[in-house]
């Protein structure tokens, strides 16, 4: 697949988006207060006039550069989003084993830039909305699955889904600190997991669990790596599911169950039998118990 175009991004920020000592961001800043950086270092005028005017010649220019180079809301529409959203879908629908090249500095600087420029609204409803439009249709590609597969092909969808987030939440650090966090009160990566669990999870568990519920009564029918991935994954998007199958979510998640009971102890003791029983049946041995201790007796 293609590296994203590489396009310079024209503003007053240096190459590291970094402001000067003495100035603030971009977009806290009206086109007179923005950013100067100061390259004669500590050196000082003796004329004051001098400096004064100086420094007014280098506000004036800055400022004008800034108006020069300010984003419109259709710069946005037409330049910097098309190319988030194409990044976005790559990163979405990449296997986890599958590397794209894709440049994501790229991607951070624009949205940087979006977000110094006032457009952190509307690059929040568009990745929203795009990763919402994805969902869907994973969910659909759910819905077709055959029963015997939904387990395998949720877990599928539930890992390619997290990895997409490692890469994804990262490039978008600088809108979630100064507009998620700040105005919002939220996190993106507890916004994008509430997507799955709105648009994917909650549509399929009512299949799912029970589903979970007759593997786990049939050992090795399901992957055990398979079978942990998906109950952990369910617990960790909602909690509030563990009532709807308590055994089920027990058995991977630790202090699910209420304490044991001594007066449960022979409960405890027939289920551990009807484990053995299980294995044994499905071909597992229990192999030479006379020499259970022989390392002891030597």
């Amino acid at each position: 697949m293609e590296e994203m175009e590489e396009e310079p991004l024209e503003g007053i920020e240096d190459d590291n988006h970094n402001c000067g000592a003495e100035g603030v961001c971009v977009s806290v800043c009206s086109p007179a207060q923005v950013c100067v950086d100061d390259d004669s270092g500590s050196e000082s005028d003796s004329s004051g006039t001098s400096a004064t005017h100086g420094s007014a010649l280098l506000l004036n220019s800055a400022a004008s550069k800034f108006l020069l180079n300010a984003m419109t809301a259709e710069d946005y529409r037409t330049v910097y989003w098309p190319k988030l959203e194409r990044a976005i879908e790559h990163l979405l629908t990449q296997s986890p084993l599958e590397h794209i090249s894709i440049s994501y500095e790229q991607i951070y600087s624009h949205v940087y830039k979006c977000v110094c420029q006032q457009h952190s609204e509307l690059l929040y409803n568009d990745l929203m909305w795009k990763i919402t439009s994805h969902l869907e249709q994973v969910s659909s590609e759910l819905q077709a699955s055959p029963p015997e597969l939904l387990i395998e092909n949720f877990n599928v969808a539930l890992s390619q889904y997290t990895a997409a987030l490692h890469c994804i939440v990262p490039v978008f650090i600088y809108m979630n600190k100064f507009y998620i966090e700040t105005k919002l009160n939220r996190d993106l990566r507890d916004d994008l997991m509430k997507l799955f669990s709105d648009h994917v999870a909650e549509k399929h568990v009512g299949v799912l669990l029970p589903l979970l519920k007759k593997a786990h009564s049939m050992p090795f029918q399901v992957k055990p790596s398979t079978m942990e991935s998906v109950v952990k994954g369910l617990y960790t998007l909602r909690p509030d599911w563990v009532p709807l199958a308590p055994a089920l979510f027990s058995r991977f998640i630790p202090q699910i169950a209420p304490p044991a009971l001594e007066s449960q102890l022979e409960y405890y003791a027939a289920q551990d039998q009807k484990l053995q029983m299980e294995l044994c049946q499905n071909g597992f041995s229990r192999g030479d118990q006379s020499r259970k201790r022989a390392s002891e007796e030597s």
